[in-house]
């Protein structure tokens, strides 16, 4: 069950790669992993998968007729974001990232908020960079050359 920290965390990083025209990003975005079996990965679900956050550097096409939509989507981001949430536990985001990795998504971050801090990763769970708000002044992933202010990731609004 998200809370308060992990929807605005959600909502900041949503706006932060939104601004950049480089991205198309979307919110619970539901893919379609019918392709390979999650179960190897411990996985319950075994059609969809549905990140947090999905970053396109080229959007999925959009269905032109008004009332129609795809609910399921077949091409996969380049980047999958997970914040991790007060109920979650790190194990099962974890298990998520390498089924993403998997499925050929290029970068995956794991936020936790009640941290203020992202673990980025490149290819694979054994490759990562750490980045905190005590320590980092922005978080860099380089595979999809995106350096954002960690600040504005984790602001506060009173």
């Amino acid at each position: 069950m998200p809370s308060k920290r992990h929807s605005l965390t959600q909502t900041n990083l949503t706006v932060l790669l939104g601004n950049d025209e480089r991205f198309s990003t979307f919110v619970e975005l539901s893919l379609d992993v019918t392709s390979i079996d999650l179960s190897q990965f411990g996985l319950k679900n075994q059609d969809e998968m549905v990140p947090d956050i999905s970053v396109y550097l080229e959007s999925p096409p959009l269905v032109d007729e008004p009332g129609e939509d795809e609910v399921r989507v077949t091409k996969m981001p380049d980047l999958a974001i997970e914040v991790l949430s007060p109920t979650q536990s790190i194990n099962e985001l974890l298990k998520k990232i390498k089924a993403y990795f998997a499925l050929g998504i290029k970068s995956c971050w794991l936020v936790m908020p009640a941290l203020e801090e992202i673990r980025v990763f490149s290819h694979q769970l054994q490759h990562y960079k750490n980045f905190d708000i005590n320590q980092s002044e922005q978080v860099d992933d380089e595979v999809m050359d995106i350096h954002l202010p960690i600040q504005k990731v984790f602001r506060r609004r009173n």
